[in-house]
C-alpha cells in the first residue's frame, strides 16, 4: 500500500518467549528503562514503536507477543480476530493461535494501519473477511465487563489499581461496569501451554537442516537421525528445544488423551464462557500482564515464572477474539515510571467496535 519499510526488527526466537532474551540475536532493551525487558515475543517491534523508531510495527501474537510487550512499552498493541490478517508469510508456531497485528502508539494509528492489513487471502486458508464497521460509539450505551477472576493473587497491586481508575474514566463518560465471571479462564495457561508446544512440535519439525534450517557440513553426517539430533541439538535455542519436547511429549502414545484432547475440552469451555459473558457485555477489560516489566535475569532462569506473563493474554488466543492493550498510566518504580496496560476483549469479528471502544479513552484522557 506504499509504506515506507524501515527494517527487520528483534524478537524472540520462532517468537517463543515474553521479554525477547531468547532471541538468536540478542536481547532487545525496554527504552523507557534499559535495565528492564520489553516484552515479548515481539520485542523489537515495540521498542521501535515505543523509542520513536518507527510510528507502527507488525507483531505476532500467538499467546500475547503483540499485547504483553506493547504494555512494557506503553505502546498500543492490537490482536485482531482470528483470520482477520493474512498469515502468508508468517512462520508458523501454532497454527491455531497464531495472529498478526500492529503496533502502534496510539490507537487512532491502529484504527489508522488495520483496515490494509485485513482481508481474505487465497495464501491463507484460515484467513477471512470481517465487516468495516466502524461507528461512533455511544459511551453511554456502553457495557464493559470486569473480570473477578483476574483481579484476585497475582496481579500486581499497583496495575490493578491502574485498570480500575481506566475504568472510572469509562464510567465517567456514562458506561456501565460490571464484574463478570470467566470460570474456566483461569485454567487457560495450562491449557495454552500444551495445545501450544504440540502445534509447536508438529510445525517445527520441517527445520531439520534437510528441508530447512541450517545444513551440516557432509563429513559431520552419519545416519538421519543422527544428522537431526545433532543439527536441531545445535541450532535451536533453549526455549525452543524445551517446547519442542513438551509438545513431542504431549502428542506421545498414551497421552495424547490425557493431555492434548482434554485441553481442547477445556478450550472449548473456555470460548462459552467468553460467549456467555459477551450475552451482558460488549467489552470484557482486565489487566494486560500481572507484572510491570521486570529486570532482564529476573524470570530467564525459571521458565514457569516466564510463563505466567502471559496468564491474562492467551484467552484471546485460545477462542480467536480480538483484544487490544492501551496504556492507562504508569507505577513508579527505582525511580523510573513504568507502563501499565489495559486490555479490552470483544467478540469475534467485532475489531473496528473494539478498536472505537479503546478510542473513546484515549480521546477522553488526552482531550
Amino acid at each position: 500500500e506504499g509504506s515506507i519499510v524501515l527494517g527487520k526488527t528483534n524478537m524472540d526466537e520462532f517468537a517463543m518467549g515474553s521479554s525477547t532474551e531468547n532471541s538468536g540475536f540478542k536481547p532487545t532493551k525496554n527504552p523507557i528503562d534499559i535495565s528492564r525487558v520489553p516484552g515479548g515475543s515481539s520485542g523489537g517491534s515495540t521498542a521501535a514503536v515505543a523509542a520513536g523508531m518507527a510510528p507502527w510495527a507488525v507483531g505476532s501474537d500467538t499467546g500475547g507477543s503483540i499485547r504483553q510487550p506493547a504494555a512494557f512499552c506503553g505502546v498500543v498493541g492490537f490482536k485482531p480476530t482470528y483470520g482477520a490478517v493474512s498469515r502468508y508469510g508468517l512462520i508458523a508456531m501454532a497454527s491455531s493461535l497464531d495472529q498478526i497485528g500492529p503496533i502502534t502508539q496510539t490507537v487512532k494509528d491502529a484504527q489508522t494501519v488495520f483496515p490494509y492489513m485485513l482481508g481474505r487471502d487465497k495464501m491463507d486458508a484460515t484467513s477471512i473477511n470481517i465487516e468495516k464497521n466502524t461507528r461512533d460509539i455511544d459511551p453511554e450505551n456502553l457495557k464493559i465487563g470486569i473480570v473477578k477472576e483476574f483481579l484476585e493473587d497475582g496481579l500486581d497491586e499497583r496495575l490493578k489499581e491502574k485498570v480500575l481508575e481506566a475504568l472510572d474514566v469509562y464510567r465517567g463518560m456514562g458506561a456501565s461496569i460490571k464484574e463478570i465471571s470467566l470460570p474456566h479462564a483461569p485454567h487457560g495457561l495450562s491449557v495454552y501451554y500444551i495445545i501450544m508446544p504440540s502445534e509447536v512440535s508438529s510445525n517445527l519439525a520441517r527445520y531439520d537442516g534437510i528441508r530447512y534450517g541450517k545444513q551440516l557440513d557432509k563429513e559431520e553426517g552419519q545416519d538421519l537421525i543422527g544428522k537431526y539430533l545433532k543439527i536441531r541439538g545445535n541450532n535451536l535455542g533453549e526455549e525452543v528445544k524445551r517446547r519442542v519436547m513438551l509438545g513431542t511429549y504431549t502428542l506421545s502414545a498414551g497421552y495424547y488423551d490425557a493431555y492434548y484432547l482434554k485441553a481442547q475440552k477445556v478450550r472449548q469451555l473456555i470460548n462459552q464462557d467468553f460467549l456467555e459473558a459477551f450475552k451482558e457485555v460488549d467489552v470484557i477489560a482486565m489487566p494486560t500482564t500481572p507484572t510491570p516489566p521486570f529486570k532482564f535475569g529476573e524470570k530467564s532462569d525459571d521458565p514457569l515464572q516466564m510463563y505466567l506473563s502471559d496468564v491474562y493474554t492467551v484467552g484471546a488466543n485460545l477462542t480467536g477474539m480480538p483484544a487490544i492493550s492501551i496504556p492507562v498510566g504508569t507505577i513508579e518504580e527505582d525511580d523510573k515510571k513504568l507502563p501499565a496496560g489495559m486490555q479490552l476483549i470483544a467478540p469475534h469479528k467485532y475489531d473496528f467496535k473494539l478498536l472505537d471502544i479503546a478510542e473513546l479513552y484515549e480521546k477522553e484522557i488526552t482531550g
